[in-house]
């Protein structure tokens, strides 16, 4: 599928910063950024598609996406990073807290590793990253940040209780995080995406008939792409939001 045809002026020079850019929705919301213009910073653990992703988009984009390598479960380096981006890219505007891993654990074999891992993954690096980037945000007269939840924790899924926890947390973390940043003019916006069908989630999780089993419940009957979800963010880091904080925005083709 082709990203949005929708231009957005305001957002060219815009610095983004994207976290899990290298594949699947990251890697999708980093080209649809960047062919707006905007100044795109990404991070990754994963250094092939990441750099493969760099080298595909340079000579198309008029600034090349900058990669950055690094553990978001290291909060410790976390605002050295962000420090890092923000100064690659010029000025951090934006902030997309899209990296996110929906491991499937069983009730019974959950512990409390991996309880906090998947928290860690999932919802731990969201306030953090959030925190180092307000600074920059500041400096630039406001910003917008933009939180991948999910309809996950509201489906009743058995098999993903930690993941399922972290997607709801990041809901109410968006809501705090509005009502604090405001005065300063930042907003920051919950996205909430329904099936998204990429590599990795048919290489995992996905066959078929699960993909049909959630198209027949969607009113859309469009299979959810990567690049469905560009769309949406442009919107909220664009200044057509200018006046949209503290709200979930669910992408999902009308299940809910």
């Amino acid at each position: 599928m082709a990203l949005p045809a929708a231009q957005f002026p305001d957002l060219e020079g815009r610095g983004v910063l994207v976290t899990g850019g290298g594949s699947g929705i990251g890697a999708a919301l980093v080209e649809g950024f960047a062919r707006q213009g905007a100044r795109v910073a990404f991070i990754d653990i994963a250094e092939t598609a990441s750099n493969a992703l760099v080298d595909q988009l340079a000579p198309i984009v008029g600034h090349a996406p900058i990669f950055i390598r690094a553990d978001l479960r290291d909060t410790q380096s976390l605002a050295s990073i962000v420090d890092s981006a923000a100064e690659a890219v010029g000025s951090l505007s934006v902030l997309i807290n899209n990296a996110a891993r929906d491991d499937r654990q069983l009730l019974e074999e959950v512990t409390e590793a991996s309880w906090d891992e998947s928290l860690a993954i999932n919802l731990r690096h969201v306030f953090f990253m959030s925190q180092a980037a307000v600074p920059h945000m500041r400096r630039a007269g406001g910003g917008s940040i933009i939180n991948f939840s999910s309809i996950a924790f509201m489906l009743n899924m058995g098999d993903i209780p930690a993941y399922a926890a972290a997607k709801a947390g990041i809901v109410g973390l968006t809501k705090s995080l509005a009502g604090k940043l405001g005065p300063d003019d930042i907003r920051v916006n919950a996205v909430l995406p329904g099936m998204v069908v990429t590599e990795r989630q048919k290489k995992l999780w996905l066959d078929d008939a699960a993909i049909a089993g959630m198209l027949e419940k969607q009113c859309l009957k469009h299979t959810l792409v990567a690049e469905d979800m560009v769309g949406p963010c442009l919107y909220l880091a664009s200044d057509c939001s200018a006046r949209m904080t503290a709200q979930t925005m669910i992408i999902d083709g009308g299940v809910f």
